[in-house]
């Protein structure tokens, strides 16, 4: 049997990067059971209202919503159930380090199978205001219409 290689992309959490100013970005292992590994493979899940918190020394996924492997049996798992995630004791005390400041949350971005394991990367992030995300979306603009235009006089074009 061959073993996957690369990196295959499920599901990511677009609004998040909206939402929030993204300060570090974790990459974890994530415990799951046969049929969410299953229901994975087929790509369907949902990272939009996860968030991950520190229980007990440990890092735990609560809000993602795997669906029930539609071939399953009494075994399938409940869909939104809390997943443990697999870090390194040294990630671990930085991310409480950081958690502990107030408005600091962790936020789920992306879910992917890595050379054949699941992996989620899980970023430190702090929520923004609505006058923050209409600067960054102001920001944004500015740069598209300067790379456009950049773009218009290299390939020799007028503008007008």
């Amino acid at each position: 049997m061959v073993k996957e290689v690369g990196k295959k992309l499920i599901a990511q959490n677009k609004k998040a990067r909206h939402d929030f100013s993204i300060d570090d970005v974790y990459e974890c292992g994530i415990v799951l059971m046969g049929t969410e590994v299953k229901s994975l493979r087929a790509g369907r899940a949902s990272l939009i209202d996860g968030f991950a918190m520190i229980e007990n020394g440990e890092l735990w996924l609560h809000g993602v919503h795997i669906p029930e492997y539609t071939e399953g049996t009494w075994t399938n798992h409940t869909p939104r159930r809390k997943r443990k995630l697999l870090v390194h004791k040294l990630e671990l005390r930085k991310i409480a380090a950081r958690v502990k400041d107030s408005g600091i949350t962790l936020v789920p971005l992306q879910l992917y199978f890595k050379d054949g394991k699941a992996k989620i990367e899980v970023a430190v992030a702090k929520g923004k205001k609505a006058h923050d995300k209409r600067s960054t979306l102001m920001e944004q603009q500015a740069t598209r219409e300067v790379n456009r235009e950049l773009s218009r006089r290299q390939s020799g074009k007028d503008s007008f």
